[in-house]
């Protein structure tokens, strides 16, 4: 009675293992079939020109923010100034000194 008990158990744990690696097979098979590979492909470029949607957005945005602080930082923004109207001119003189090598003997 012992034999068969064991059997039997031995038998159930055989039954459920194949079964299990039967169902594991499957869908590893499924998953590396071209139409399992090609669907992955597909779900995979939809999720990456997602990404990229928002990675432009985001350069976009912040490329605006960087914008505004550079004119700010030049004063773009401001009105320029009355082209009519003359600016003094400032004229700088400059002064030369010449010397004369022909004192030394040279």
């Amino acid at each position: 009675m012992r034999r068969l008990f064991w059997i039997s158990v031995g038998a159930g744990a055989g039954v459920y293992v194949s079964h299990r690696v039967k169902r594991r097979v499957e869908r590893i098979a499924r998953a590396w079939s071209p139409e399992g590979v090609a669907a992955r492909a597909v779900s995979t470029g939809q999720g990456a020109g997602e990404r990229l949607r928002h990675f432009a957005s985001d350069v976009r945005t912040e490329m605006r923010a960087r914008e505004e602080e550079l004119r700010e930082a030049v004063r773009m923004d401001q009105a320029p100034p009355d082209a009519e109207v003359p600016r003094p001119r400032r004229v700088l003189k400059a002064r030369y000194t010449i010397i004369d090598n022909d004192k030394d003997g040279h």
